[in-house]
């Protein structure tokens, strides 16, 4: 029986090229994840995201103090009654937390960043209650971003991994409003928390309570189609099915299954059936030249842009939606 391959065509490898020609944030990922790579070549590519492109521009831009923008969450300074609260101009990403996700996620070495983590244990407070950087917040989605930072950085951040057990919802989900009463889950919150407790368990092979919180929490999603109301079964709203990058701490069922994808690595299994039909809506967004594009721009101040401005095919999309994809059609195939 022939096997179920077929050589790459020259609009493969002109995807590929395209992807290839860009910031090393993106590069290495497009070596490792779809060329398969030696690691040489793709850690060689990594070690650059700390002198070139957007990488060193946002390490340039730390202040002495470890924080950026002055602030752990909002700009030092920020005026919640002013019109940049107001108007719709959105949430400000130039600050701590924002920037150590981009660099992670960029795959930066941490110890580019040595000393960070106790600079900001000293320095650094949220704006909610003033507590201590790394004790968190009571907003799942910063607390899911801070566990990552810290297992990143080398902060003792394990009583954040339990505060996920404390604060699930019953139906397996999280709301960052629960601080305001709500009970229902949220997909946002559900997925930047399982983000944050799937990061502690590669770091540390977690603990059984926090295990069964993520299959909880995954499930919550899973039962939904990654995009479905469990009542009736309709899209439970557009912005399911609007991709734009960065990602942020907005859910898309393409951001969905990447994570899945990841999960799915670290516990050694293979996708779940449940997210067929969320995986054919990121299919039917590829455009015929394989590329996907950028729908929207989230609001809010940044020191630069990472992507291309909406209604243009985005590099980042395209490398994330070509992985996924392949991920799924690899598990598929006799």
């Amino acid at each position: 029986m022939a096997e179920n391959r077929r050589s790459p065509s020259d609009s493969d490898q002109s995807l590929i090229d395209w992807l290839l020609d860009s910031d090393p944030a993106l590069r290495w990922q497009v070596e490792r994840d779809l060329l398969d790579a030696p690691e040489k070549i793709w850690r060689a590519t990594r070690a650059r995201v700390a002198t070139e492109g957007f990488g060193a521009r946002l390490l340039a831009l730390q202040e002495d103090d470890g924080q950026w923008a002055g602030g752990a969450f909002f700009p030092a300074g920020f005026d919640f009654e002013g019109p940049e609260a107001q108007d719709g101009a959105g949430q400000p990403w130039t600050t701590t937390t924002w920037s150590l996700n981009a660099l992670r996620e960029w795959g930066l070495d941490a110890s580019r960043l040595a000393g960070t983590a106790e600079k900001l244990a000293a320095n650094s407070r949220w704006e909610y209650e003033n507590r201590p950087y790394w004790s968190g917040e009571v907003d799942c989605c910063i607390n899911a971003w801070t566990l990552a930072n810290g297992l990143w950085l080398g902060a003792d951040v394990d009583a954040l991994a339990t505060w996920f057990v404390e604060h699930q919802m019953s139906e397996g989900g999280w709301n960052c409003e629960w601080v305001n009463g709500s009970t229902r889950a949220s997909f946002h919150s559900t997925l930047n928390s399982l983000k944050g407790l799937l990061a502690h368990e590669a770091a540390t092979g977690g603990m059984q309570a926090t295990r069964e919180a993520r299959r909880a929490g995954e499930e919550y999603l899973l039962q939904r189609g990654l995009f479905r109301r469990l009542s009736t079964g309709d899209p439970v709203a557009p912005w399911a099915t609007h991709f734009a990058y960065p990602f942020r701490w907005r859910y898309s069922v393409l951001n969905a299954a990447d994570y899945f994808r990841s999960a799915s690595l670290v516990d050694t299994t293979p996708p779940d059936p449940r997210m067929t039909d969320a995986i054919e809506q990121i299919r039917s967004a590829r455009q015929p030249d394989g590329t996907w594009l950028q729908e929207t721009r989230h609001p809010g101040r940044v020191w630069f842009e990472v992507d291309v401005a909406p209604g243009h095919p985005s590099k980042w999309l395209t490398f994330f939606a070509t992985r996924v994809l392949a991920w799924w059609d690899a598990a598929q195939a006799p």
